[in-house]
């Protein structure tokens, strides 16, 4: 018999998995309102930034409906929608996790090496920000031309393409997904602020500040994707079978490491 390729699933992928097998089985009914984000978490021992990557992917596939304020609630599948393979997909958090990793160091160097023509380039990626309506598609343009011209200024072609690519990612279903509830013009003026301080930072050259403003920046960015559906004061007794079934999850076949306090887990280090 030949040997099979082994693949190493991502975390939110078995949860999304588990929480499938229950919708298919019945233990959630259509209709149903499924435990809240924590519930979940707690019952599955992971963070929520997790479970909410999780939720999202169950949402491109057409079998939940996130209702901000009100709760997770099963729907009638409806037909598949032609979206990239679950298996190329990367979470939400798990892209931000790794753009602050690798663009904290960048910016850290880019504040010892930057020219004033580095400086010019990402000045004016700040200015055309300043004047573009978001969310839409002109500001994501300008908000990855800030980060690409920050990697360019370190003359590395390959990072200039790693951080291009990684940036890309938000065009991903589960990201997109995810953005449509929390950003806004309000989040999209924050996020300027934030780039002023790497910008800033750079032009002081002043590397530590540059790599705590960029980690920063990165790390709210996870913040405000994490914050609240609102519908944690809104979970009572759910409808149909779930409602009256104590099933819950069971863990993940490769269950992490204790996690620290959810409160925390949208700033990972």
């Amino acid at each position: 018999m030949p040997l099979e390729a082994v693949e190493a699933r991502r975390l939110y992928r078995q949860v999304a998995d588990q929480l499938r097998s229950l919708i298919d089985s019945g233990e959630y009914a259509v209709g149903s309102r499924l435990p809240t984000e924590r519930e979940l978490a707690e019952q599955l021992k992971i963070s929520r930034p997790t479970v909410r990557e999780a939720l999202i992917a169950l949402e491109v596939e057409g079998r939940l409906r996130i209702r901000v304020g009100s709760g997770i609630y099963v729907i009638e599948p409806a037909a598949v929608a032609a979206t990239a393979p679950a298996s190329v997909i990367e979470g939400p958090f798990e892209l931000l996790r790794a753009r602050e990793f690798l663009e904290s160091a960048i910016a850290e160097e880019a504040a010892r090496v930057a020219t004033k023509d580095d400086l010019a380039r990402i000045d004016a990626s700040l200015v055309a920000m300043e004047n573009v309506e978001h969310p839409g598609e002109a500001s994501m343009v300008h908000d990855r031309a800030f980060h690409v011209a920050i990697a360019g200024s370190l003359g590395n072609a390959v990072l200039v393409r790693v951080v291009g690519e990684l940036f890309d990612q938000r065009l991903n279903p589960y990201f997109a997904q995810l953005a449509h509830y929390f950003e806004s013009p309000g989040t999209w003026r924050t996020a300027l602020d934030e780039h002023r301080a790497v910008r800033d930072a750079i032009a002081a050259h002043d590397s530590g500040a540059a790599r705590e403003a960029m980690r920063d920046h990165l790390a709210r960015s996870q913040e405000r994707f994490a914050q609240n559906f609102g519908a944690e004061s809104a979970a009572g007794p759910s409808s149909g079978r779930a409602a009256r079934s104590t099933a819950k999850p069971t863990k993940p076949e490769r269950a992490p490491k204790k996690k620290r306090a959810a409160s925390s887990s949208a700033r990972p280090r």
